[in-house]
């Protein structure tokens, strides 16, 4: 079964699971599984080495599981390979092994002419959760990375959907055929990262190439400038505008994802969970502020790396001022929150947080004739739609991935590259009116 084929059946069973959890029944700990969890960085090394660190951010998902097995690209020679945790920043043990080996330890898929690095897990998958791990290796690959004259060149097709690439100090960038974000580590090096949203791999080319050595330095102040200086007068903006830093913020990294599951229109109702990771030490609470207009119910939360549910519990106007809250705008008496409470996280740890609620919203979720309406801005890099059973998709403003699920369910992809909202207006109509 082919992961794109995985995703729509295990998206399917948890439709049904939030269906059934409506009606009073405990929802399924199915977990949808795709290649879109994903990411690496490249770190491009000395030029003339053909040397590149590869940082992988990947999460294993099988229930029970006890091994994963990351392959090693044939032509490329691996070193300096270690595996984390990424839960508990706690490295793991891990082993190469053939292609036959691993057939052996359960990848049954495994190429015989290849080789793996076997990841022994620090718990079983856990049934309804995952565990997520950081592969960190150096490859050298002279048909990837290699000079020509001064311009060094990185060309790779990259099947991984969410990457990021990072020159060598002193490097400029002067050619890159994959529509990315140009950025500044902090270390001063550039970098390219990009959300890979076309079909198959991203056949990448990036070129670059060495900066006079009086070059002026990112972020640095210029040559004779006080290093502190009053800022220009900002230009006034919209409320809801970006911050510089939010879109010069890494796109592809993001790894927040959501997927709706419109129920019949009739009802404006639509159930959804998302997935996001806190990283920030000391935090031990997620707040959800309900949009305006919507109504929430059914609130579930879960902690993926563990499978362990959550504390939930809904908060209305008075009770959020007296529980000490910040939601980050005023509060009035209609407003509403829920409050997903988890142990605090730990300096250098991280959690994965699965949320589960239902929405009723008249205004964006409603019907024109014979013809459902939703209309919602997505700010996700990630974002999917199921319809109602029975309804057939006429109408998307936003261009989408269309796929069906095995009970027949449109399914939608939003996946967004850019670092600011899509407003996804869709159109559905019946199948059959009677």
């Amino acid at each position: 079964m082919t992961r794109r084929r995985l995703s729509v059946v295990l998206c399917t069973l948890w439709a049904t699971a939030i269906t059934a959890g409506l009606r009073g029944q405990a929802p399924s700990p199915i977990i949808e599984s795709h290649q879109g969890d994903d990411y690496t960085r490249y770190e491009l090394l000395a030029p003339g080495s053909a040397r590149f660190r590869i940082v992988y951010e990947v999460t294993a998902t099988s229930p029970g599981a006890r091994f994963y097995f990351n392959i090693i690209r044939k032509g490329s020679e691996a070193s300096d390979e270690a595996v984390f945790d990424q839960m508990t920043g706690q490295p793991l043990p891990f082993t190469v092994v053939d292609g036959a080996a691993a057939r052996a330890a359960g990848l049954q898929q495994a190429d015989p002419d290849a080789n793996y690095i076997q990841v022994t897990l620090p718990r079983p998958v856990p049934k309804g959760g995952e565990i997520r791990l950081r592969i960190d290796k150096t490859y050298k690959d002279p048909k990837s990375y290699y000079q020509r004259g001064d311009t060094i060149v990185f060309a790779r097709g990259l099947g991984i959907r969410r990457n990021a690439v990072v020159m060598p100090a002193g490097y400029e960038i002067v050619s890159c055929n994959v529509p990315s974000q140009v950025l500044v580590n902090p270390d001063g090096r550039l970098m390219i990262s990009f959300f890979h949203i076309g079909a198959g791999e991203a056949p990448l080319v990036l070129e670059a190439r060495p900066l006079p050595k009086d070059a002026a330095v990112p972020g640095s102040p210029a040559k004779g400038a006080s290093a502190v200086s009053a800022p220009k007068p900002a230009v006034a903006a919209p409320v809801a505008a970006l911050s510089n830093a939010e879109r010069l913020s890494e796109r592809a990294h993001q790894d927040r994802e959501i997927v709706y599951f419109l129920q019949q229109p009739e009802t404006h109702t639509f159930s959804l969970y998302h997935d996001y990771t806190e990283t920030r030490a000391g935090t031990d609470k997620y707040l959800n502020v309900v949009r305006a207009g919507s109504r929430a119910s059914n609130p579930s939360a879960r902690l993926l790396d563990t499978g362990e549910a959550l504390k939930v519990e809904t908060l209305k106007g008075n009770a959020i001022t007296a529980a000490s809250l910040d939601i980050g705008e005023p509060v009035t008496p209609a407003t509403e929150v829920v409050v997903i409470r988890f142990p605090a996280v730990a300096k250098g740890q991280s959690v994965r947080l699965r949320i589960i609620e239902t929405y009723m919203d008249e205004g964006r979720y409603d019907m024109a004739g014979d013809e459902l309406i939703w209309d919602r801005g997505l700010g996700r890099p990630r974002n999917a739609v199921v319809l109602p059973a029975g309804w057939y998709l006429t109408a998307s403003s936003i261009p989408t991935v269309v796929t069906m699920t095995e009970d027949g369910r449109v399914r939608l992809e939003y996946n967004n590259p850019r670092p600011d909202d899509v407003n996804v207006l869709l159109k559905a109509a019946r199948r059959s009116r009677r």
